[in-house]
């Protein structure tokens, strides 16, 4: 089985698996007490903190240690919108965020906090002018990802750090896909991250708080990790963390290259060998390992399905395989092809010839999920769309130009919406529109997606008895 989804998980570290074991036995006792035993687990509590903060590169007082990565960022958010609510209540966030961040927003809002949702360009990217030009009197905190966890884009946190701090704002950064691949550039107030995005043990988050930013830590109070973690410490959890951070760096600028060198392949020849792709995310400024694409005209959870019968473990960020029936926030916020997505994400350490065998396997399932579903078999002419899907319509001459053609694909989830809208754009004549209606959520996005993929113009959303109607003008 070829393991493909280290963004949701890595597998956990070989020095991290030691490190675990050996501190089970010396690292059980409270580290809070004078005795021997006490003594040896606060050496090594210690010993993980000054190693993280070192990886982190900021003081070790600064670091403390959470029962997980999404507790570091609800404590993170919290706990510097509390230390500066007399400046006010205002909270920016990037559209792409993670869901731990947005959710945090949410509840923020939800209490009379005020939010800014900065939007992101088609590779993922918000835009420095426009998250600085978010920035008011009354921000409290801005918060920007180090990479995105589905598309693999490095935000520019340098840039946005920089007019945060001209305007006396900490940011937080969330460096949970990036910081084992090193250290957080930029001028930033607040860092968290999570240990098995890197190999190590999950249930272990960092927080780092820099000296001198306002910080009140939310809840009852607790003497333990400067009373920004409450509980008992998992002190062998932490060192296996720490010491798989410090493994995974001192192999990272060897393994990055050679992880891009795959995923480069991937992206390249995905397209090539699988008609109808939108590869997704920035093509150079991103992380080593994830690489993510779109295919149309197939359903999500079948891919993803078919694709681990074949011996592949990858994720998804369509609609298709999401109990929501919503696409992903991310490839929203975007504006890019969701159906039929797929998330490969490459663990440090695999092989290339799983990556061969990987882009022989997937032409196969793609197909074979398309012809399941009657969808159009080459991505040729718009006429010949229609006919690959073995559709009926009427000759494009029979339509007058300009009048509608209508498909109702009402109650039918993703891609059936945007496989109806091919067939049938080919009954329409040049100029001819076709309003598609759905009550699905992704056809909001995938219909768009599809006119930017099909070079058809993508007129724009009409309200409807159920759902909406879509409406495309056909151009050539």
């Amino acid at each position: 089985m070829s393991y493909f989804d280290a963004a949701s998980a890595a597998p956990l570290h070989p020095v991290g698996r030691q490190a675990l074991l050996a501190a089970l036995d010396e690292g059980w006792a409270d580290p809070a007490r004078l005795y021997r035993e006490g003594r040896r687990a606060r050496l090594l509590l210690d010993a993980a903190r000054e190693a993280a903060a070192e990886a982190v590169e900021c003081r070790p007082d600064e670091l403390v240690f959470t029962p997980s990565g999404t507790r570091a960022v609800h404590a993170g958010i919290e706990g510097a919108l509390a230390g500066r609510r007399r400046v006010g209540r205002h909270l920016i966030v990037s559209a792409v965020e993670h869901s731990s961040v947005l959710h945090t927003a949410e509840v923020h809002e939800a209490l009379g906090g005020s939010v800014t949702e900065v939007g992101v360009d088609r590779t993922g990217a918000v835009a420095p002018d426009a998250f600085a030009g978010a920035l008011r009197p009354d921000t409290a905190l801005a918060c920007l990802q180090s990479a995105n966890h589905e598309v693999g884009t490095v935000q520019p946190v340098a840039e946005v750090a920089e007019a945060c701090r001209a305007a006396g704002v900490p940011l937080l950064v969330d460096a949970a896909q990036s910081l084992g691949w090193g250290p957080v550039a930029g001028d930033w107030s607040l860092l968290t991250a999570s240990a098995h995005k890197w190999g190590g043990p999950s249930g272990v988050g960092l927080l780092v708080v820099r000296k001198g930013v306002r910080f009140a830590p939310r809840g009852p109070l607790d003497e333990r990790e400067s009373g920004r973690a409450a509980g008992f410490e998992n002190i062998p959890a932490v060192v296996a963390a720490a010491a798989s951070l410090r493994a995974v760096r001192a192999e990272a600028a060897e393994e990055a290259a050679r992880l891009q060198d795959l995923t480069e392949r991937i992206r390249t020849r995905v397209p090539v060998l699988v008609p109808d792709v939108e590869v997704t995310g920035d093509p150079e400024r991103r992380l080593p390992g994830i690489v993510t694409f779109s295919c149309l005209y197939v359903d999500g959870e079948t891919v993803l399905h078919e694709l681990d019968g074949a011996g592949f473990s990858v994720s998804s960020g369509s609609s298709c395989t999401s109990s929501t029936l919503t696409p992903s926030h991310v490839l929203r916020a975007m504006g890019v092809l969701s159906e039929g997505n797929v998330r490969v994400s490459l663990p440090p350490g695999t092989p290339t010839e799983d990556v061969e065998r990987f882009l022989t396997v997937l032409p196969g399932v793609v197909a074979g999920v398309r012809e399941k579903l009657g969808a159009p078999v080459t991505a040729g002419a718009v006429r010949g769309a229609e006919q690959d899907a073995g559709g009926s319509g009427a000759p494009a001459g029979d339509t007058p130009a300009g009048d509608a053609l209508v498909v109702d694909a009402l109650g039918r989830r993703c891609p059936v919406p945007v496989i109806e809208l091919a067939r049938v754009i080919g009954d329409v004549p040049v100029g001819g529109t076709v309003r598609v209606l759905a009550d699905d959520e992704a056809a909001r996005l995938d219909i768009p997606a599809w006119c930017e993929m099909r070079g058809q113009e993508y007129v724009g959303e009409e309200p409807a008895d159920r759902g909406s109607a879509y409406v495309v003008r056909r151009t050539s």
